[in-house]
């Protein structure tokens, strides 16, 4: 049982569930982040949680999860390289700590997925990048790579 003594519903606006960002790239920074125990108990994942500092979406949070301490090395081999993309974005290339990443803006690139329990559409961060970065340039037909040349 938990005391409610003093809280008043009609003092305070109904909260009212929040859909999914649409999918794009957002200015952001972590704000938090923590070790924690995979549901087997078998490995870790550091979870990181990420704000949007700017435009409509302003201050709403995503999640990613970075299994970094898992039985399935490709998770991990996937896990260290968003990790390093992370670190490169922010400028702290060996951080001794999560908490050295924290309040740095980068670029998220956040994309929308179903959910396998509901079906649901829910945001899935899919890449990190310097805040600002410009996009590789296009290729054109006289930029034929060397190793590409007769």
């Amino acid at each position: 049982m938990a005391d409610l003594h003093g809280f008043d519903a009609n003092t305070v606006d109904p909260s009212t569930p929040l859909d999914p960002v649409p999918s794009g790239k957002y200015t952001a920074a972590i704000v938090a982040s923590a070790m924690k125990p995979t549901k087997d108990k078998s490995g870790s994942f550091l979870e990181l949680t990420f704000q949007i500092l700017d435009g409509e979406y302003r201050n709403r949070k995503l999640w990613t999860r970075l299994n970094l301490d898992n039985a399935n090395a490709t998770a991990v081999q996937i896990a260290r390289g968003q990790l390093s993309a992370i670190c490169r974005a922010v400028g702290v290339t060996t951080p001794k700590d999560s908490t050295e990443l924290h309040d740095l803006p980068l670029e998220i690139t956040v994309k929308l997925k179903p959910r396998k329990d509901t079906g649901d559409l829910s945001n899935e961060i899919a890449g990190f990048a310097k805040k600002g970065a410009a996009a590789a340039p296009a290729r054109t037909a006289g930029d034929t790579p060397p190793w590409a040349r007769k």
